[in-house]
């Protein structure tokens, strides 16, 4: 089965206007998603729990209105969508967040099974080295 941009679109919908669980009810229990990179949200997760907790929680210690993701392209083949986002958050401490981001993300249907995601790891690095958990 095919996924197509207006639907992976809606789908993010939820993270560009703040509300996360719109978008995380279309992601599996057991996503595979993996953080690329050398900075404290990088890992291997197994489960929606497991990556909400080591990275959306954080975040939301630092970032006290959200990323303030906006999602910028889109291109889709098959049952994958590559999606580039971009945050526009503020920090605790007033650091600009501007983070890039590209997630490969494979659907199972209107469900996200698998993410690949990819940004700037000095940016995270900075960003918790200036607001310490």
């Amino acid at each position: 089965m095919s996924i197509d941009e207006p639907t992976v679109r809606s789908i993010f919908a939820g993270l560009e206007h703040g509300d996360g669980e719109a978008f995380f009810e279309h992601v599996a229990e057991d996503v595979d998603w993996t953080v690329m990179g050398t900075h404290p949200l990088a890992g291997h997760y197994r489960s929606k729990l497991a990556f909400k907790e080591a990275t959306f929680s954080k975040l939301g210690k630092v970032l006290p209105n959200g990323t303030q993701l906006r999602v910028t392209h889109v291109v889709t083949a098959g049952d994958t969508a590559v999606v580039e986002l971009v945050s526009e958050a503020t920090a605790r401490n007033g650091m600009r967040f501007g983070n890039h981001y590209c997630w490969v993300v494979r659907f199972e249907g209107d469900t996200i099974v698998e993410v690949r995601a990819y940004l700037d790891s000095a940016m995270i690095a900075e960003l918790f080295r200036q607001n310490p958990l």
